[in-house]
């Protein structure tokens, strides 16, 4: 018979078998990172997601328990896996709806051809992507706001053609970005701090911004700085890359034009909207342009234009333009202002401000009888809607100096206190409690994230998307000045939530994904989609989305997909065939919840193969 064992025996082996435990699970879990790697720097970013996992948080899938199919049903399917191959190097730019083929065979009339036309399903393209050979990892912020590897963005014509306006220099292997503009020739910063003197920046009373017509969105990157988010947007023209550089840069923007559709931007979203030169005909189409700006400016916002045909008087010379040209276009520009009751607030130099008042009660001398109304009771209602002239209605108030639409508190206190659109009870279906529920579940999933994926919170990502957006609380619970989230609100999302996003101080888009996003490839480092996948996967092909998820994610980017098991199975099935790391997770409470958690990085590779790339 064996001596009994002594209590210290008894700890000292318990806890050799704690240690032996969490051996193997740390062991096991890097060989799932790494099964199935190639060889290109992204294995490396693998390697340190997976080197900083909580074993405890990353568990094994169990199929078993809720996958109506048997296992050996699974594992057959997978041995079938599509392999998709790397498309041609001409495509290392490739954006599907504003591909400037096609986009040429569009009228030019109000800037239709550079708007969004899309490929018939016949025409996508089911390869990835290639990054250009060379590519790199982006600087971090925000030294990536003033330099750009060339690599990246192999492009020179801003160089050139903006030389003497400061925007873009080329030095060696980078670019460099002096902040500089054609409006602002001693710097964005002292630009803005012109504007400053008169809207309320530094309070947080404005925090976020519209950039029509941005350029390489030099404002809005030094916006940042002052807790101003900027939605940039530029079409994609001759002037190559300059959304492309904005992103590259770690500033939010997308390619857009304001043409004969409307912005894919709810009413009522802006706090401020901008032009800087930026070519738009604000007098021309009865004003139907500043009509769409006054749609998506909050009441009490601020709308900033420079350039002609401000202050026309002391500038025409300079401008090499007729006085009497000027005269009418800022004569037009005024006009339609008071039409829509924005108050000139300021005039200095070549910058001119206005307010938007804050409800129909205050518009004084304007009879809703001269006044042609939009007709759509839901002004939120825009995806490839024609763009008319006609005024979008305040919301009814109570009082002369109630705001319309419900009153903001300043930033940051307005990111996690009740947005009006809740408060109100304007979104059907939708209490406090389920928003403040929402809010509580997104600070635990992200919690979850940053547990598994150490770098999330590093400043390793950047520029980061919520594809499936909801209220916005998944980038709410990130918020952080070392990254910014586009947060998308599908169009065929059950709930329109994409108002109370920008109620809570943060951007964003709607977007239907069976179409590609405005953006260029590889602009984005962090791409997150919760039910996504349930939500389109009886509207369009699955690997469509995928495709398109790869397209837009860098090399070494990363992916977190949450979904329904069966779902999950689908999804990681199309993605086992694009040179994606993937590793599969179980809910936070466990197996026994249905939804699961898709973990990928993207692998590194370039046209001409795989490579090494350094920082």
């Amino acid at each position: 018979m064996a001596g009994k064992m002594s209590p210290v025996d008894s700890r000292t082996r318990s806890s050799l078998y704690i240690l032996i435990v969490v051996g193997l699970c740390c062991t096991f879990y890097i060989l799932g990172a790494w099964k199935n790697s190639g060889f290109g720097k992204g294995d490396s970013i693998a390697l340190e997601i997976t080197k900083q996992t909580d074993c405890n948080v990353a568990t094994d899938l169990n199929f078993e328990t809720h996958h109506a199919g048997s296992m050996d049903k699974i594992e057959v399917t997978e041995n079938k896996v599509k392999q998709y191959k790397p498309c041609g190097a001409q495509y290392t730019d490739y954006t599907p709806c504003q591909e400037q083929k096609r986009a040429m065979t569009f009228p030019r009339e109000n800037m239709n051809y550079r708007e969004r036309h899309c490929p018939p399903d016949n025409e996508k393209l089911h390869c990835l992507i290639p990054a250009p050979k060379g590519y790199v990892t982006p600087f971090r912020w925000p030294k990536s706001r003033d330099y750009v590897p060339y690599a990246n963005v192999p492009y020179k014509s801003l160089t050139v053609e903006k030389a003497v306006q400061n925007w873009v220099q080329y030095e060696g292997n980078v670019f460099r970005f002096p902040g500089g503009g054609t409006q602002f020739p001693q710097g964005a910063d002292a630009y803005i701090d012109q504007l400053a003197s008169v809207v309320p920046i530094a309070d947080g009373t404005v925090r976020t911004a519209l950039d029509t017509g941005c350029g390489v969105a030099s404002w809005g990157a030094y916006l940042l700085k002052r807790n101003v988010l900027a939605m940039s947007f530029a079409p994609r023209d001759s002037h190559e890359a300059q959304v492309q550089f904005a992103l590259e840069r770690g500033v939010p923007a997308v390619i857009g034009v304001l043409g004969t559709i409307q912005l894919p931007y709810p009413a009522r979203a802006f706090d401020m909207a901008h032009c800087s030169r930026c070519l738009i005909p604000w007098g021309a189409n009865d004003g139907m342009y500043m009509m769409e700006v006054d749609r998506v400016l909050r009441p009490g916002g601020y709308w900033i234009l420079s350039g002609p045909p401000i202050n026309w008087k002391n500038n025409y010379a300079a401008w090499q333009r007729p006085k009497e040209e000027l005269q009418e276009e800022q004569r037009k520009i005024e006009d339609i202002a008071k039409f829509l009751c924005w108050e000139k607030v300021s005039e200095k130099n070549e910058m001119a401000i206005w307010r938007k008042r804050v409800n129909a009660n205050s518009c004084p001398g304007r009879k809703d009888s001269e006044v042609t109304f939009c007709e759509s009771e839901d002004a939120d209602n825009v995806w490839y809607k024609k763009m008319t002239s006609c005024v979008t209605p305040y919301p009814k108030v109570n009082g002369p100096d109630q705001v319309a639409g419900g009153e903001l508190k300043t930033f940051p206190d307005r990111l996690k206190a009740v947005p009006p659109r809740i408060a109100s009870g304007s979104i059907f279906g939708i209490s406090i409690e389920a928003y403040q529920k929402d809010n509580r579940l997104w600070e635990k999933h992200v919690t979850t994230y940053k547990k598994v994926n150490k770098l999330i919170d590093s400043g390793r990502y950047r520029n980061i998307m919520d594809m499936n957006a909801g209220f916005g609380s998944f980038a709410a619970a990130l918020e952080s000045p070392k990254l910014w989230v586009m947060n998308v609100v599908p169009t065929i999302a059950k709930k329109n939530t994409l108002g109370v996003i920008y109620e809570r101080g943060l951007i964003g888009i709607y977007h239907d994904w069976c179409e590609g996003f405005s953006t260029y490839p590889r602009t984005y480092d962090l791409i997150h989609a919760s039910g996504l996948f349930s939500l389109y996967q009886n509207r369009c092909e699955l690997e469509d989305i995928l495709l398109e998820m790869d397209r837009i994610l860098r090399p070494e980017g990363a992916v977190i997909i949450r979904d329904e098991v069966d779902v999950i199975i689908k999804v990681k099935r199309i993605a086992s065939g694009m040179r994606w790391t993937i590793k599969l997770l179980d809910h936070e409470d466990g197996p026994l919840v249905p939804e699961k958690i898709l973990l990928a990085v993207k692998q590194y590779w370039v046209t001409d193969g795989n490579s090494t790339a350094t920082e």
